[in-house]
């Protein structure tokens, strides 16, 4: 659990500093529009997903994980991640960039909720090498 609190973190304390860099070169939500820049978020739970799940594997399996093993794990990163991006995200809203409109800011949420449950997926995939065959 420690693995996933610390990527978790890494996670959502990078989301911040992307919210707050994004909001300091005047990209902020709109409802109807999606700034360039705001499509390489996805950067940031894709490299804490990659380094927490090699981690894992590494320090907590001794080597050999199985898929579900990774996407368990993946799930908590993203859990303490979104736990901290999104209440982060709420009080953005509600104070740095009051009067814009929160409806784009939730659906943003949503997205990133699917992106990071495909990146899960993904990174599942990529890291499990334990085989769990039926005879």
């Amino acid at each position: 659990m420690k693995n996933a609190i610390l990527s978790g973190i890494f996670i959502g304390v990078l989301s911040i500093l992307w919210m707050f860099v994004m909001h300091q070169y005047g990209i902020t939500p709109q409802k109807d529009t999606v700034a360039t820049a705001e499509y390489f978020s996805f950067l940031i739970p894709a490299i804490g997903l990659l380094l927490g799940i090699r981690s894992y594997r590494a320090n907590d399996c001794k080597g050999q994980m199985g898929f579900l093993e990774a996407l368990v794990q993946s799930f908590k990163i993203l859990l303490v991640g979104g736990i901290i991006a999104g209440f982060a995200g709420v009080l953005y809203i509600s104070y740095v960039s009051a009067g814009e409109n929160l409806m784009a800011f939730s659906g943003r949420l949503f997205g990133a909720l699917l992106v990071g449950v495909l990146l899960a997926f993904g990174v599942s995939l990529l890291y499990h090498n334990k085989s769990n065959k039926v005879d």
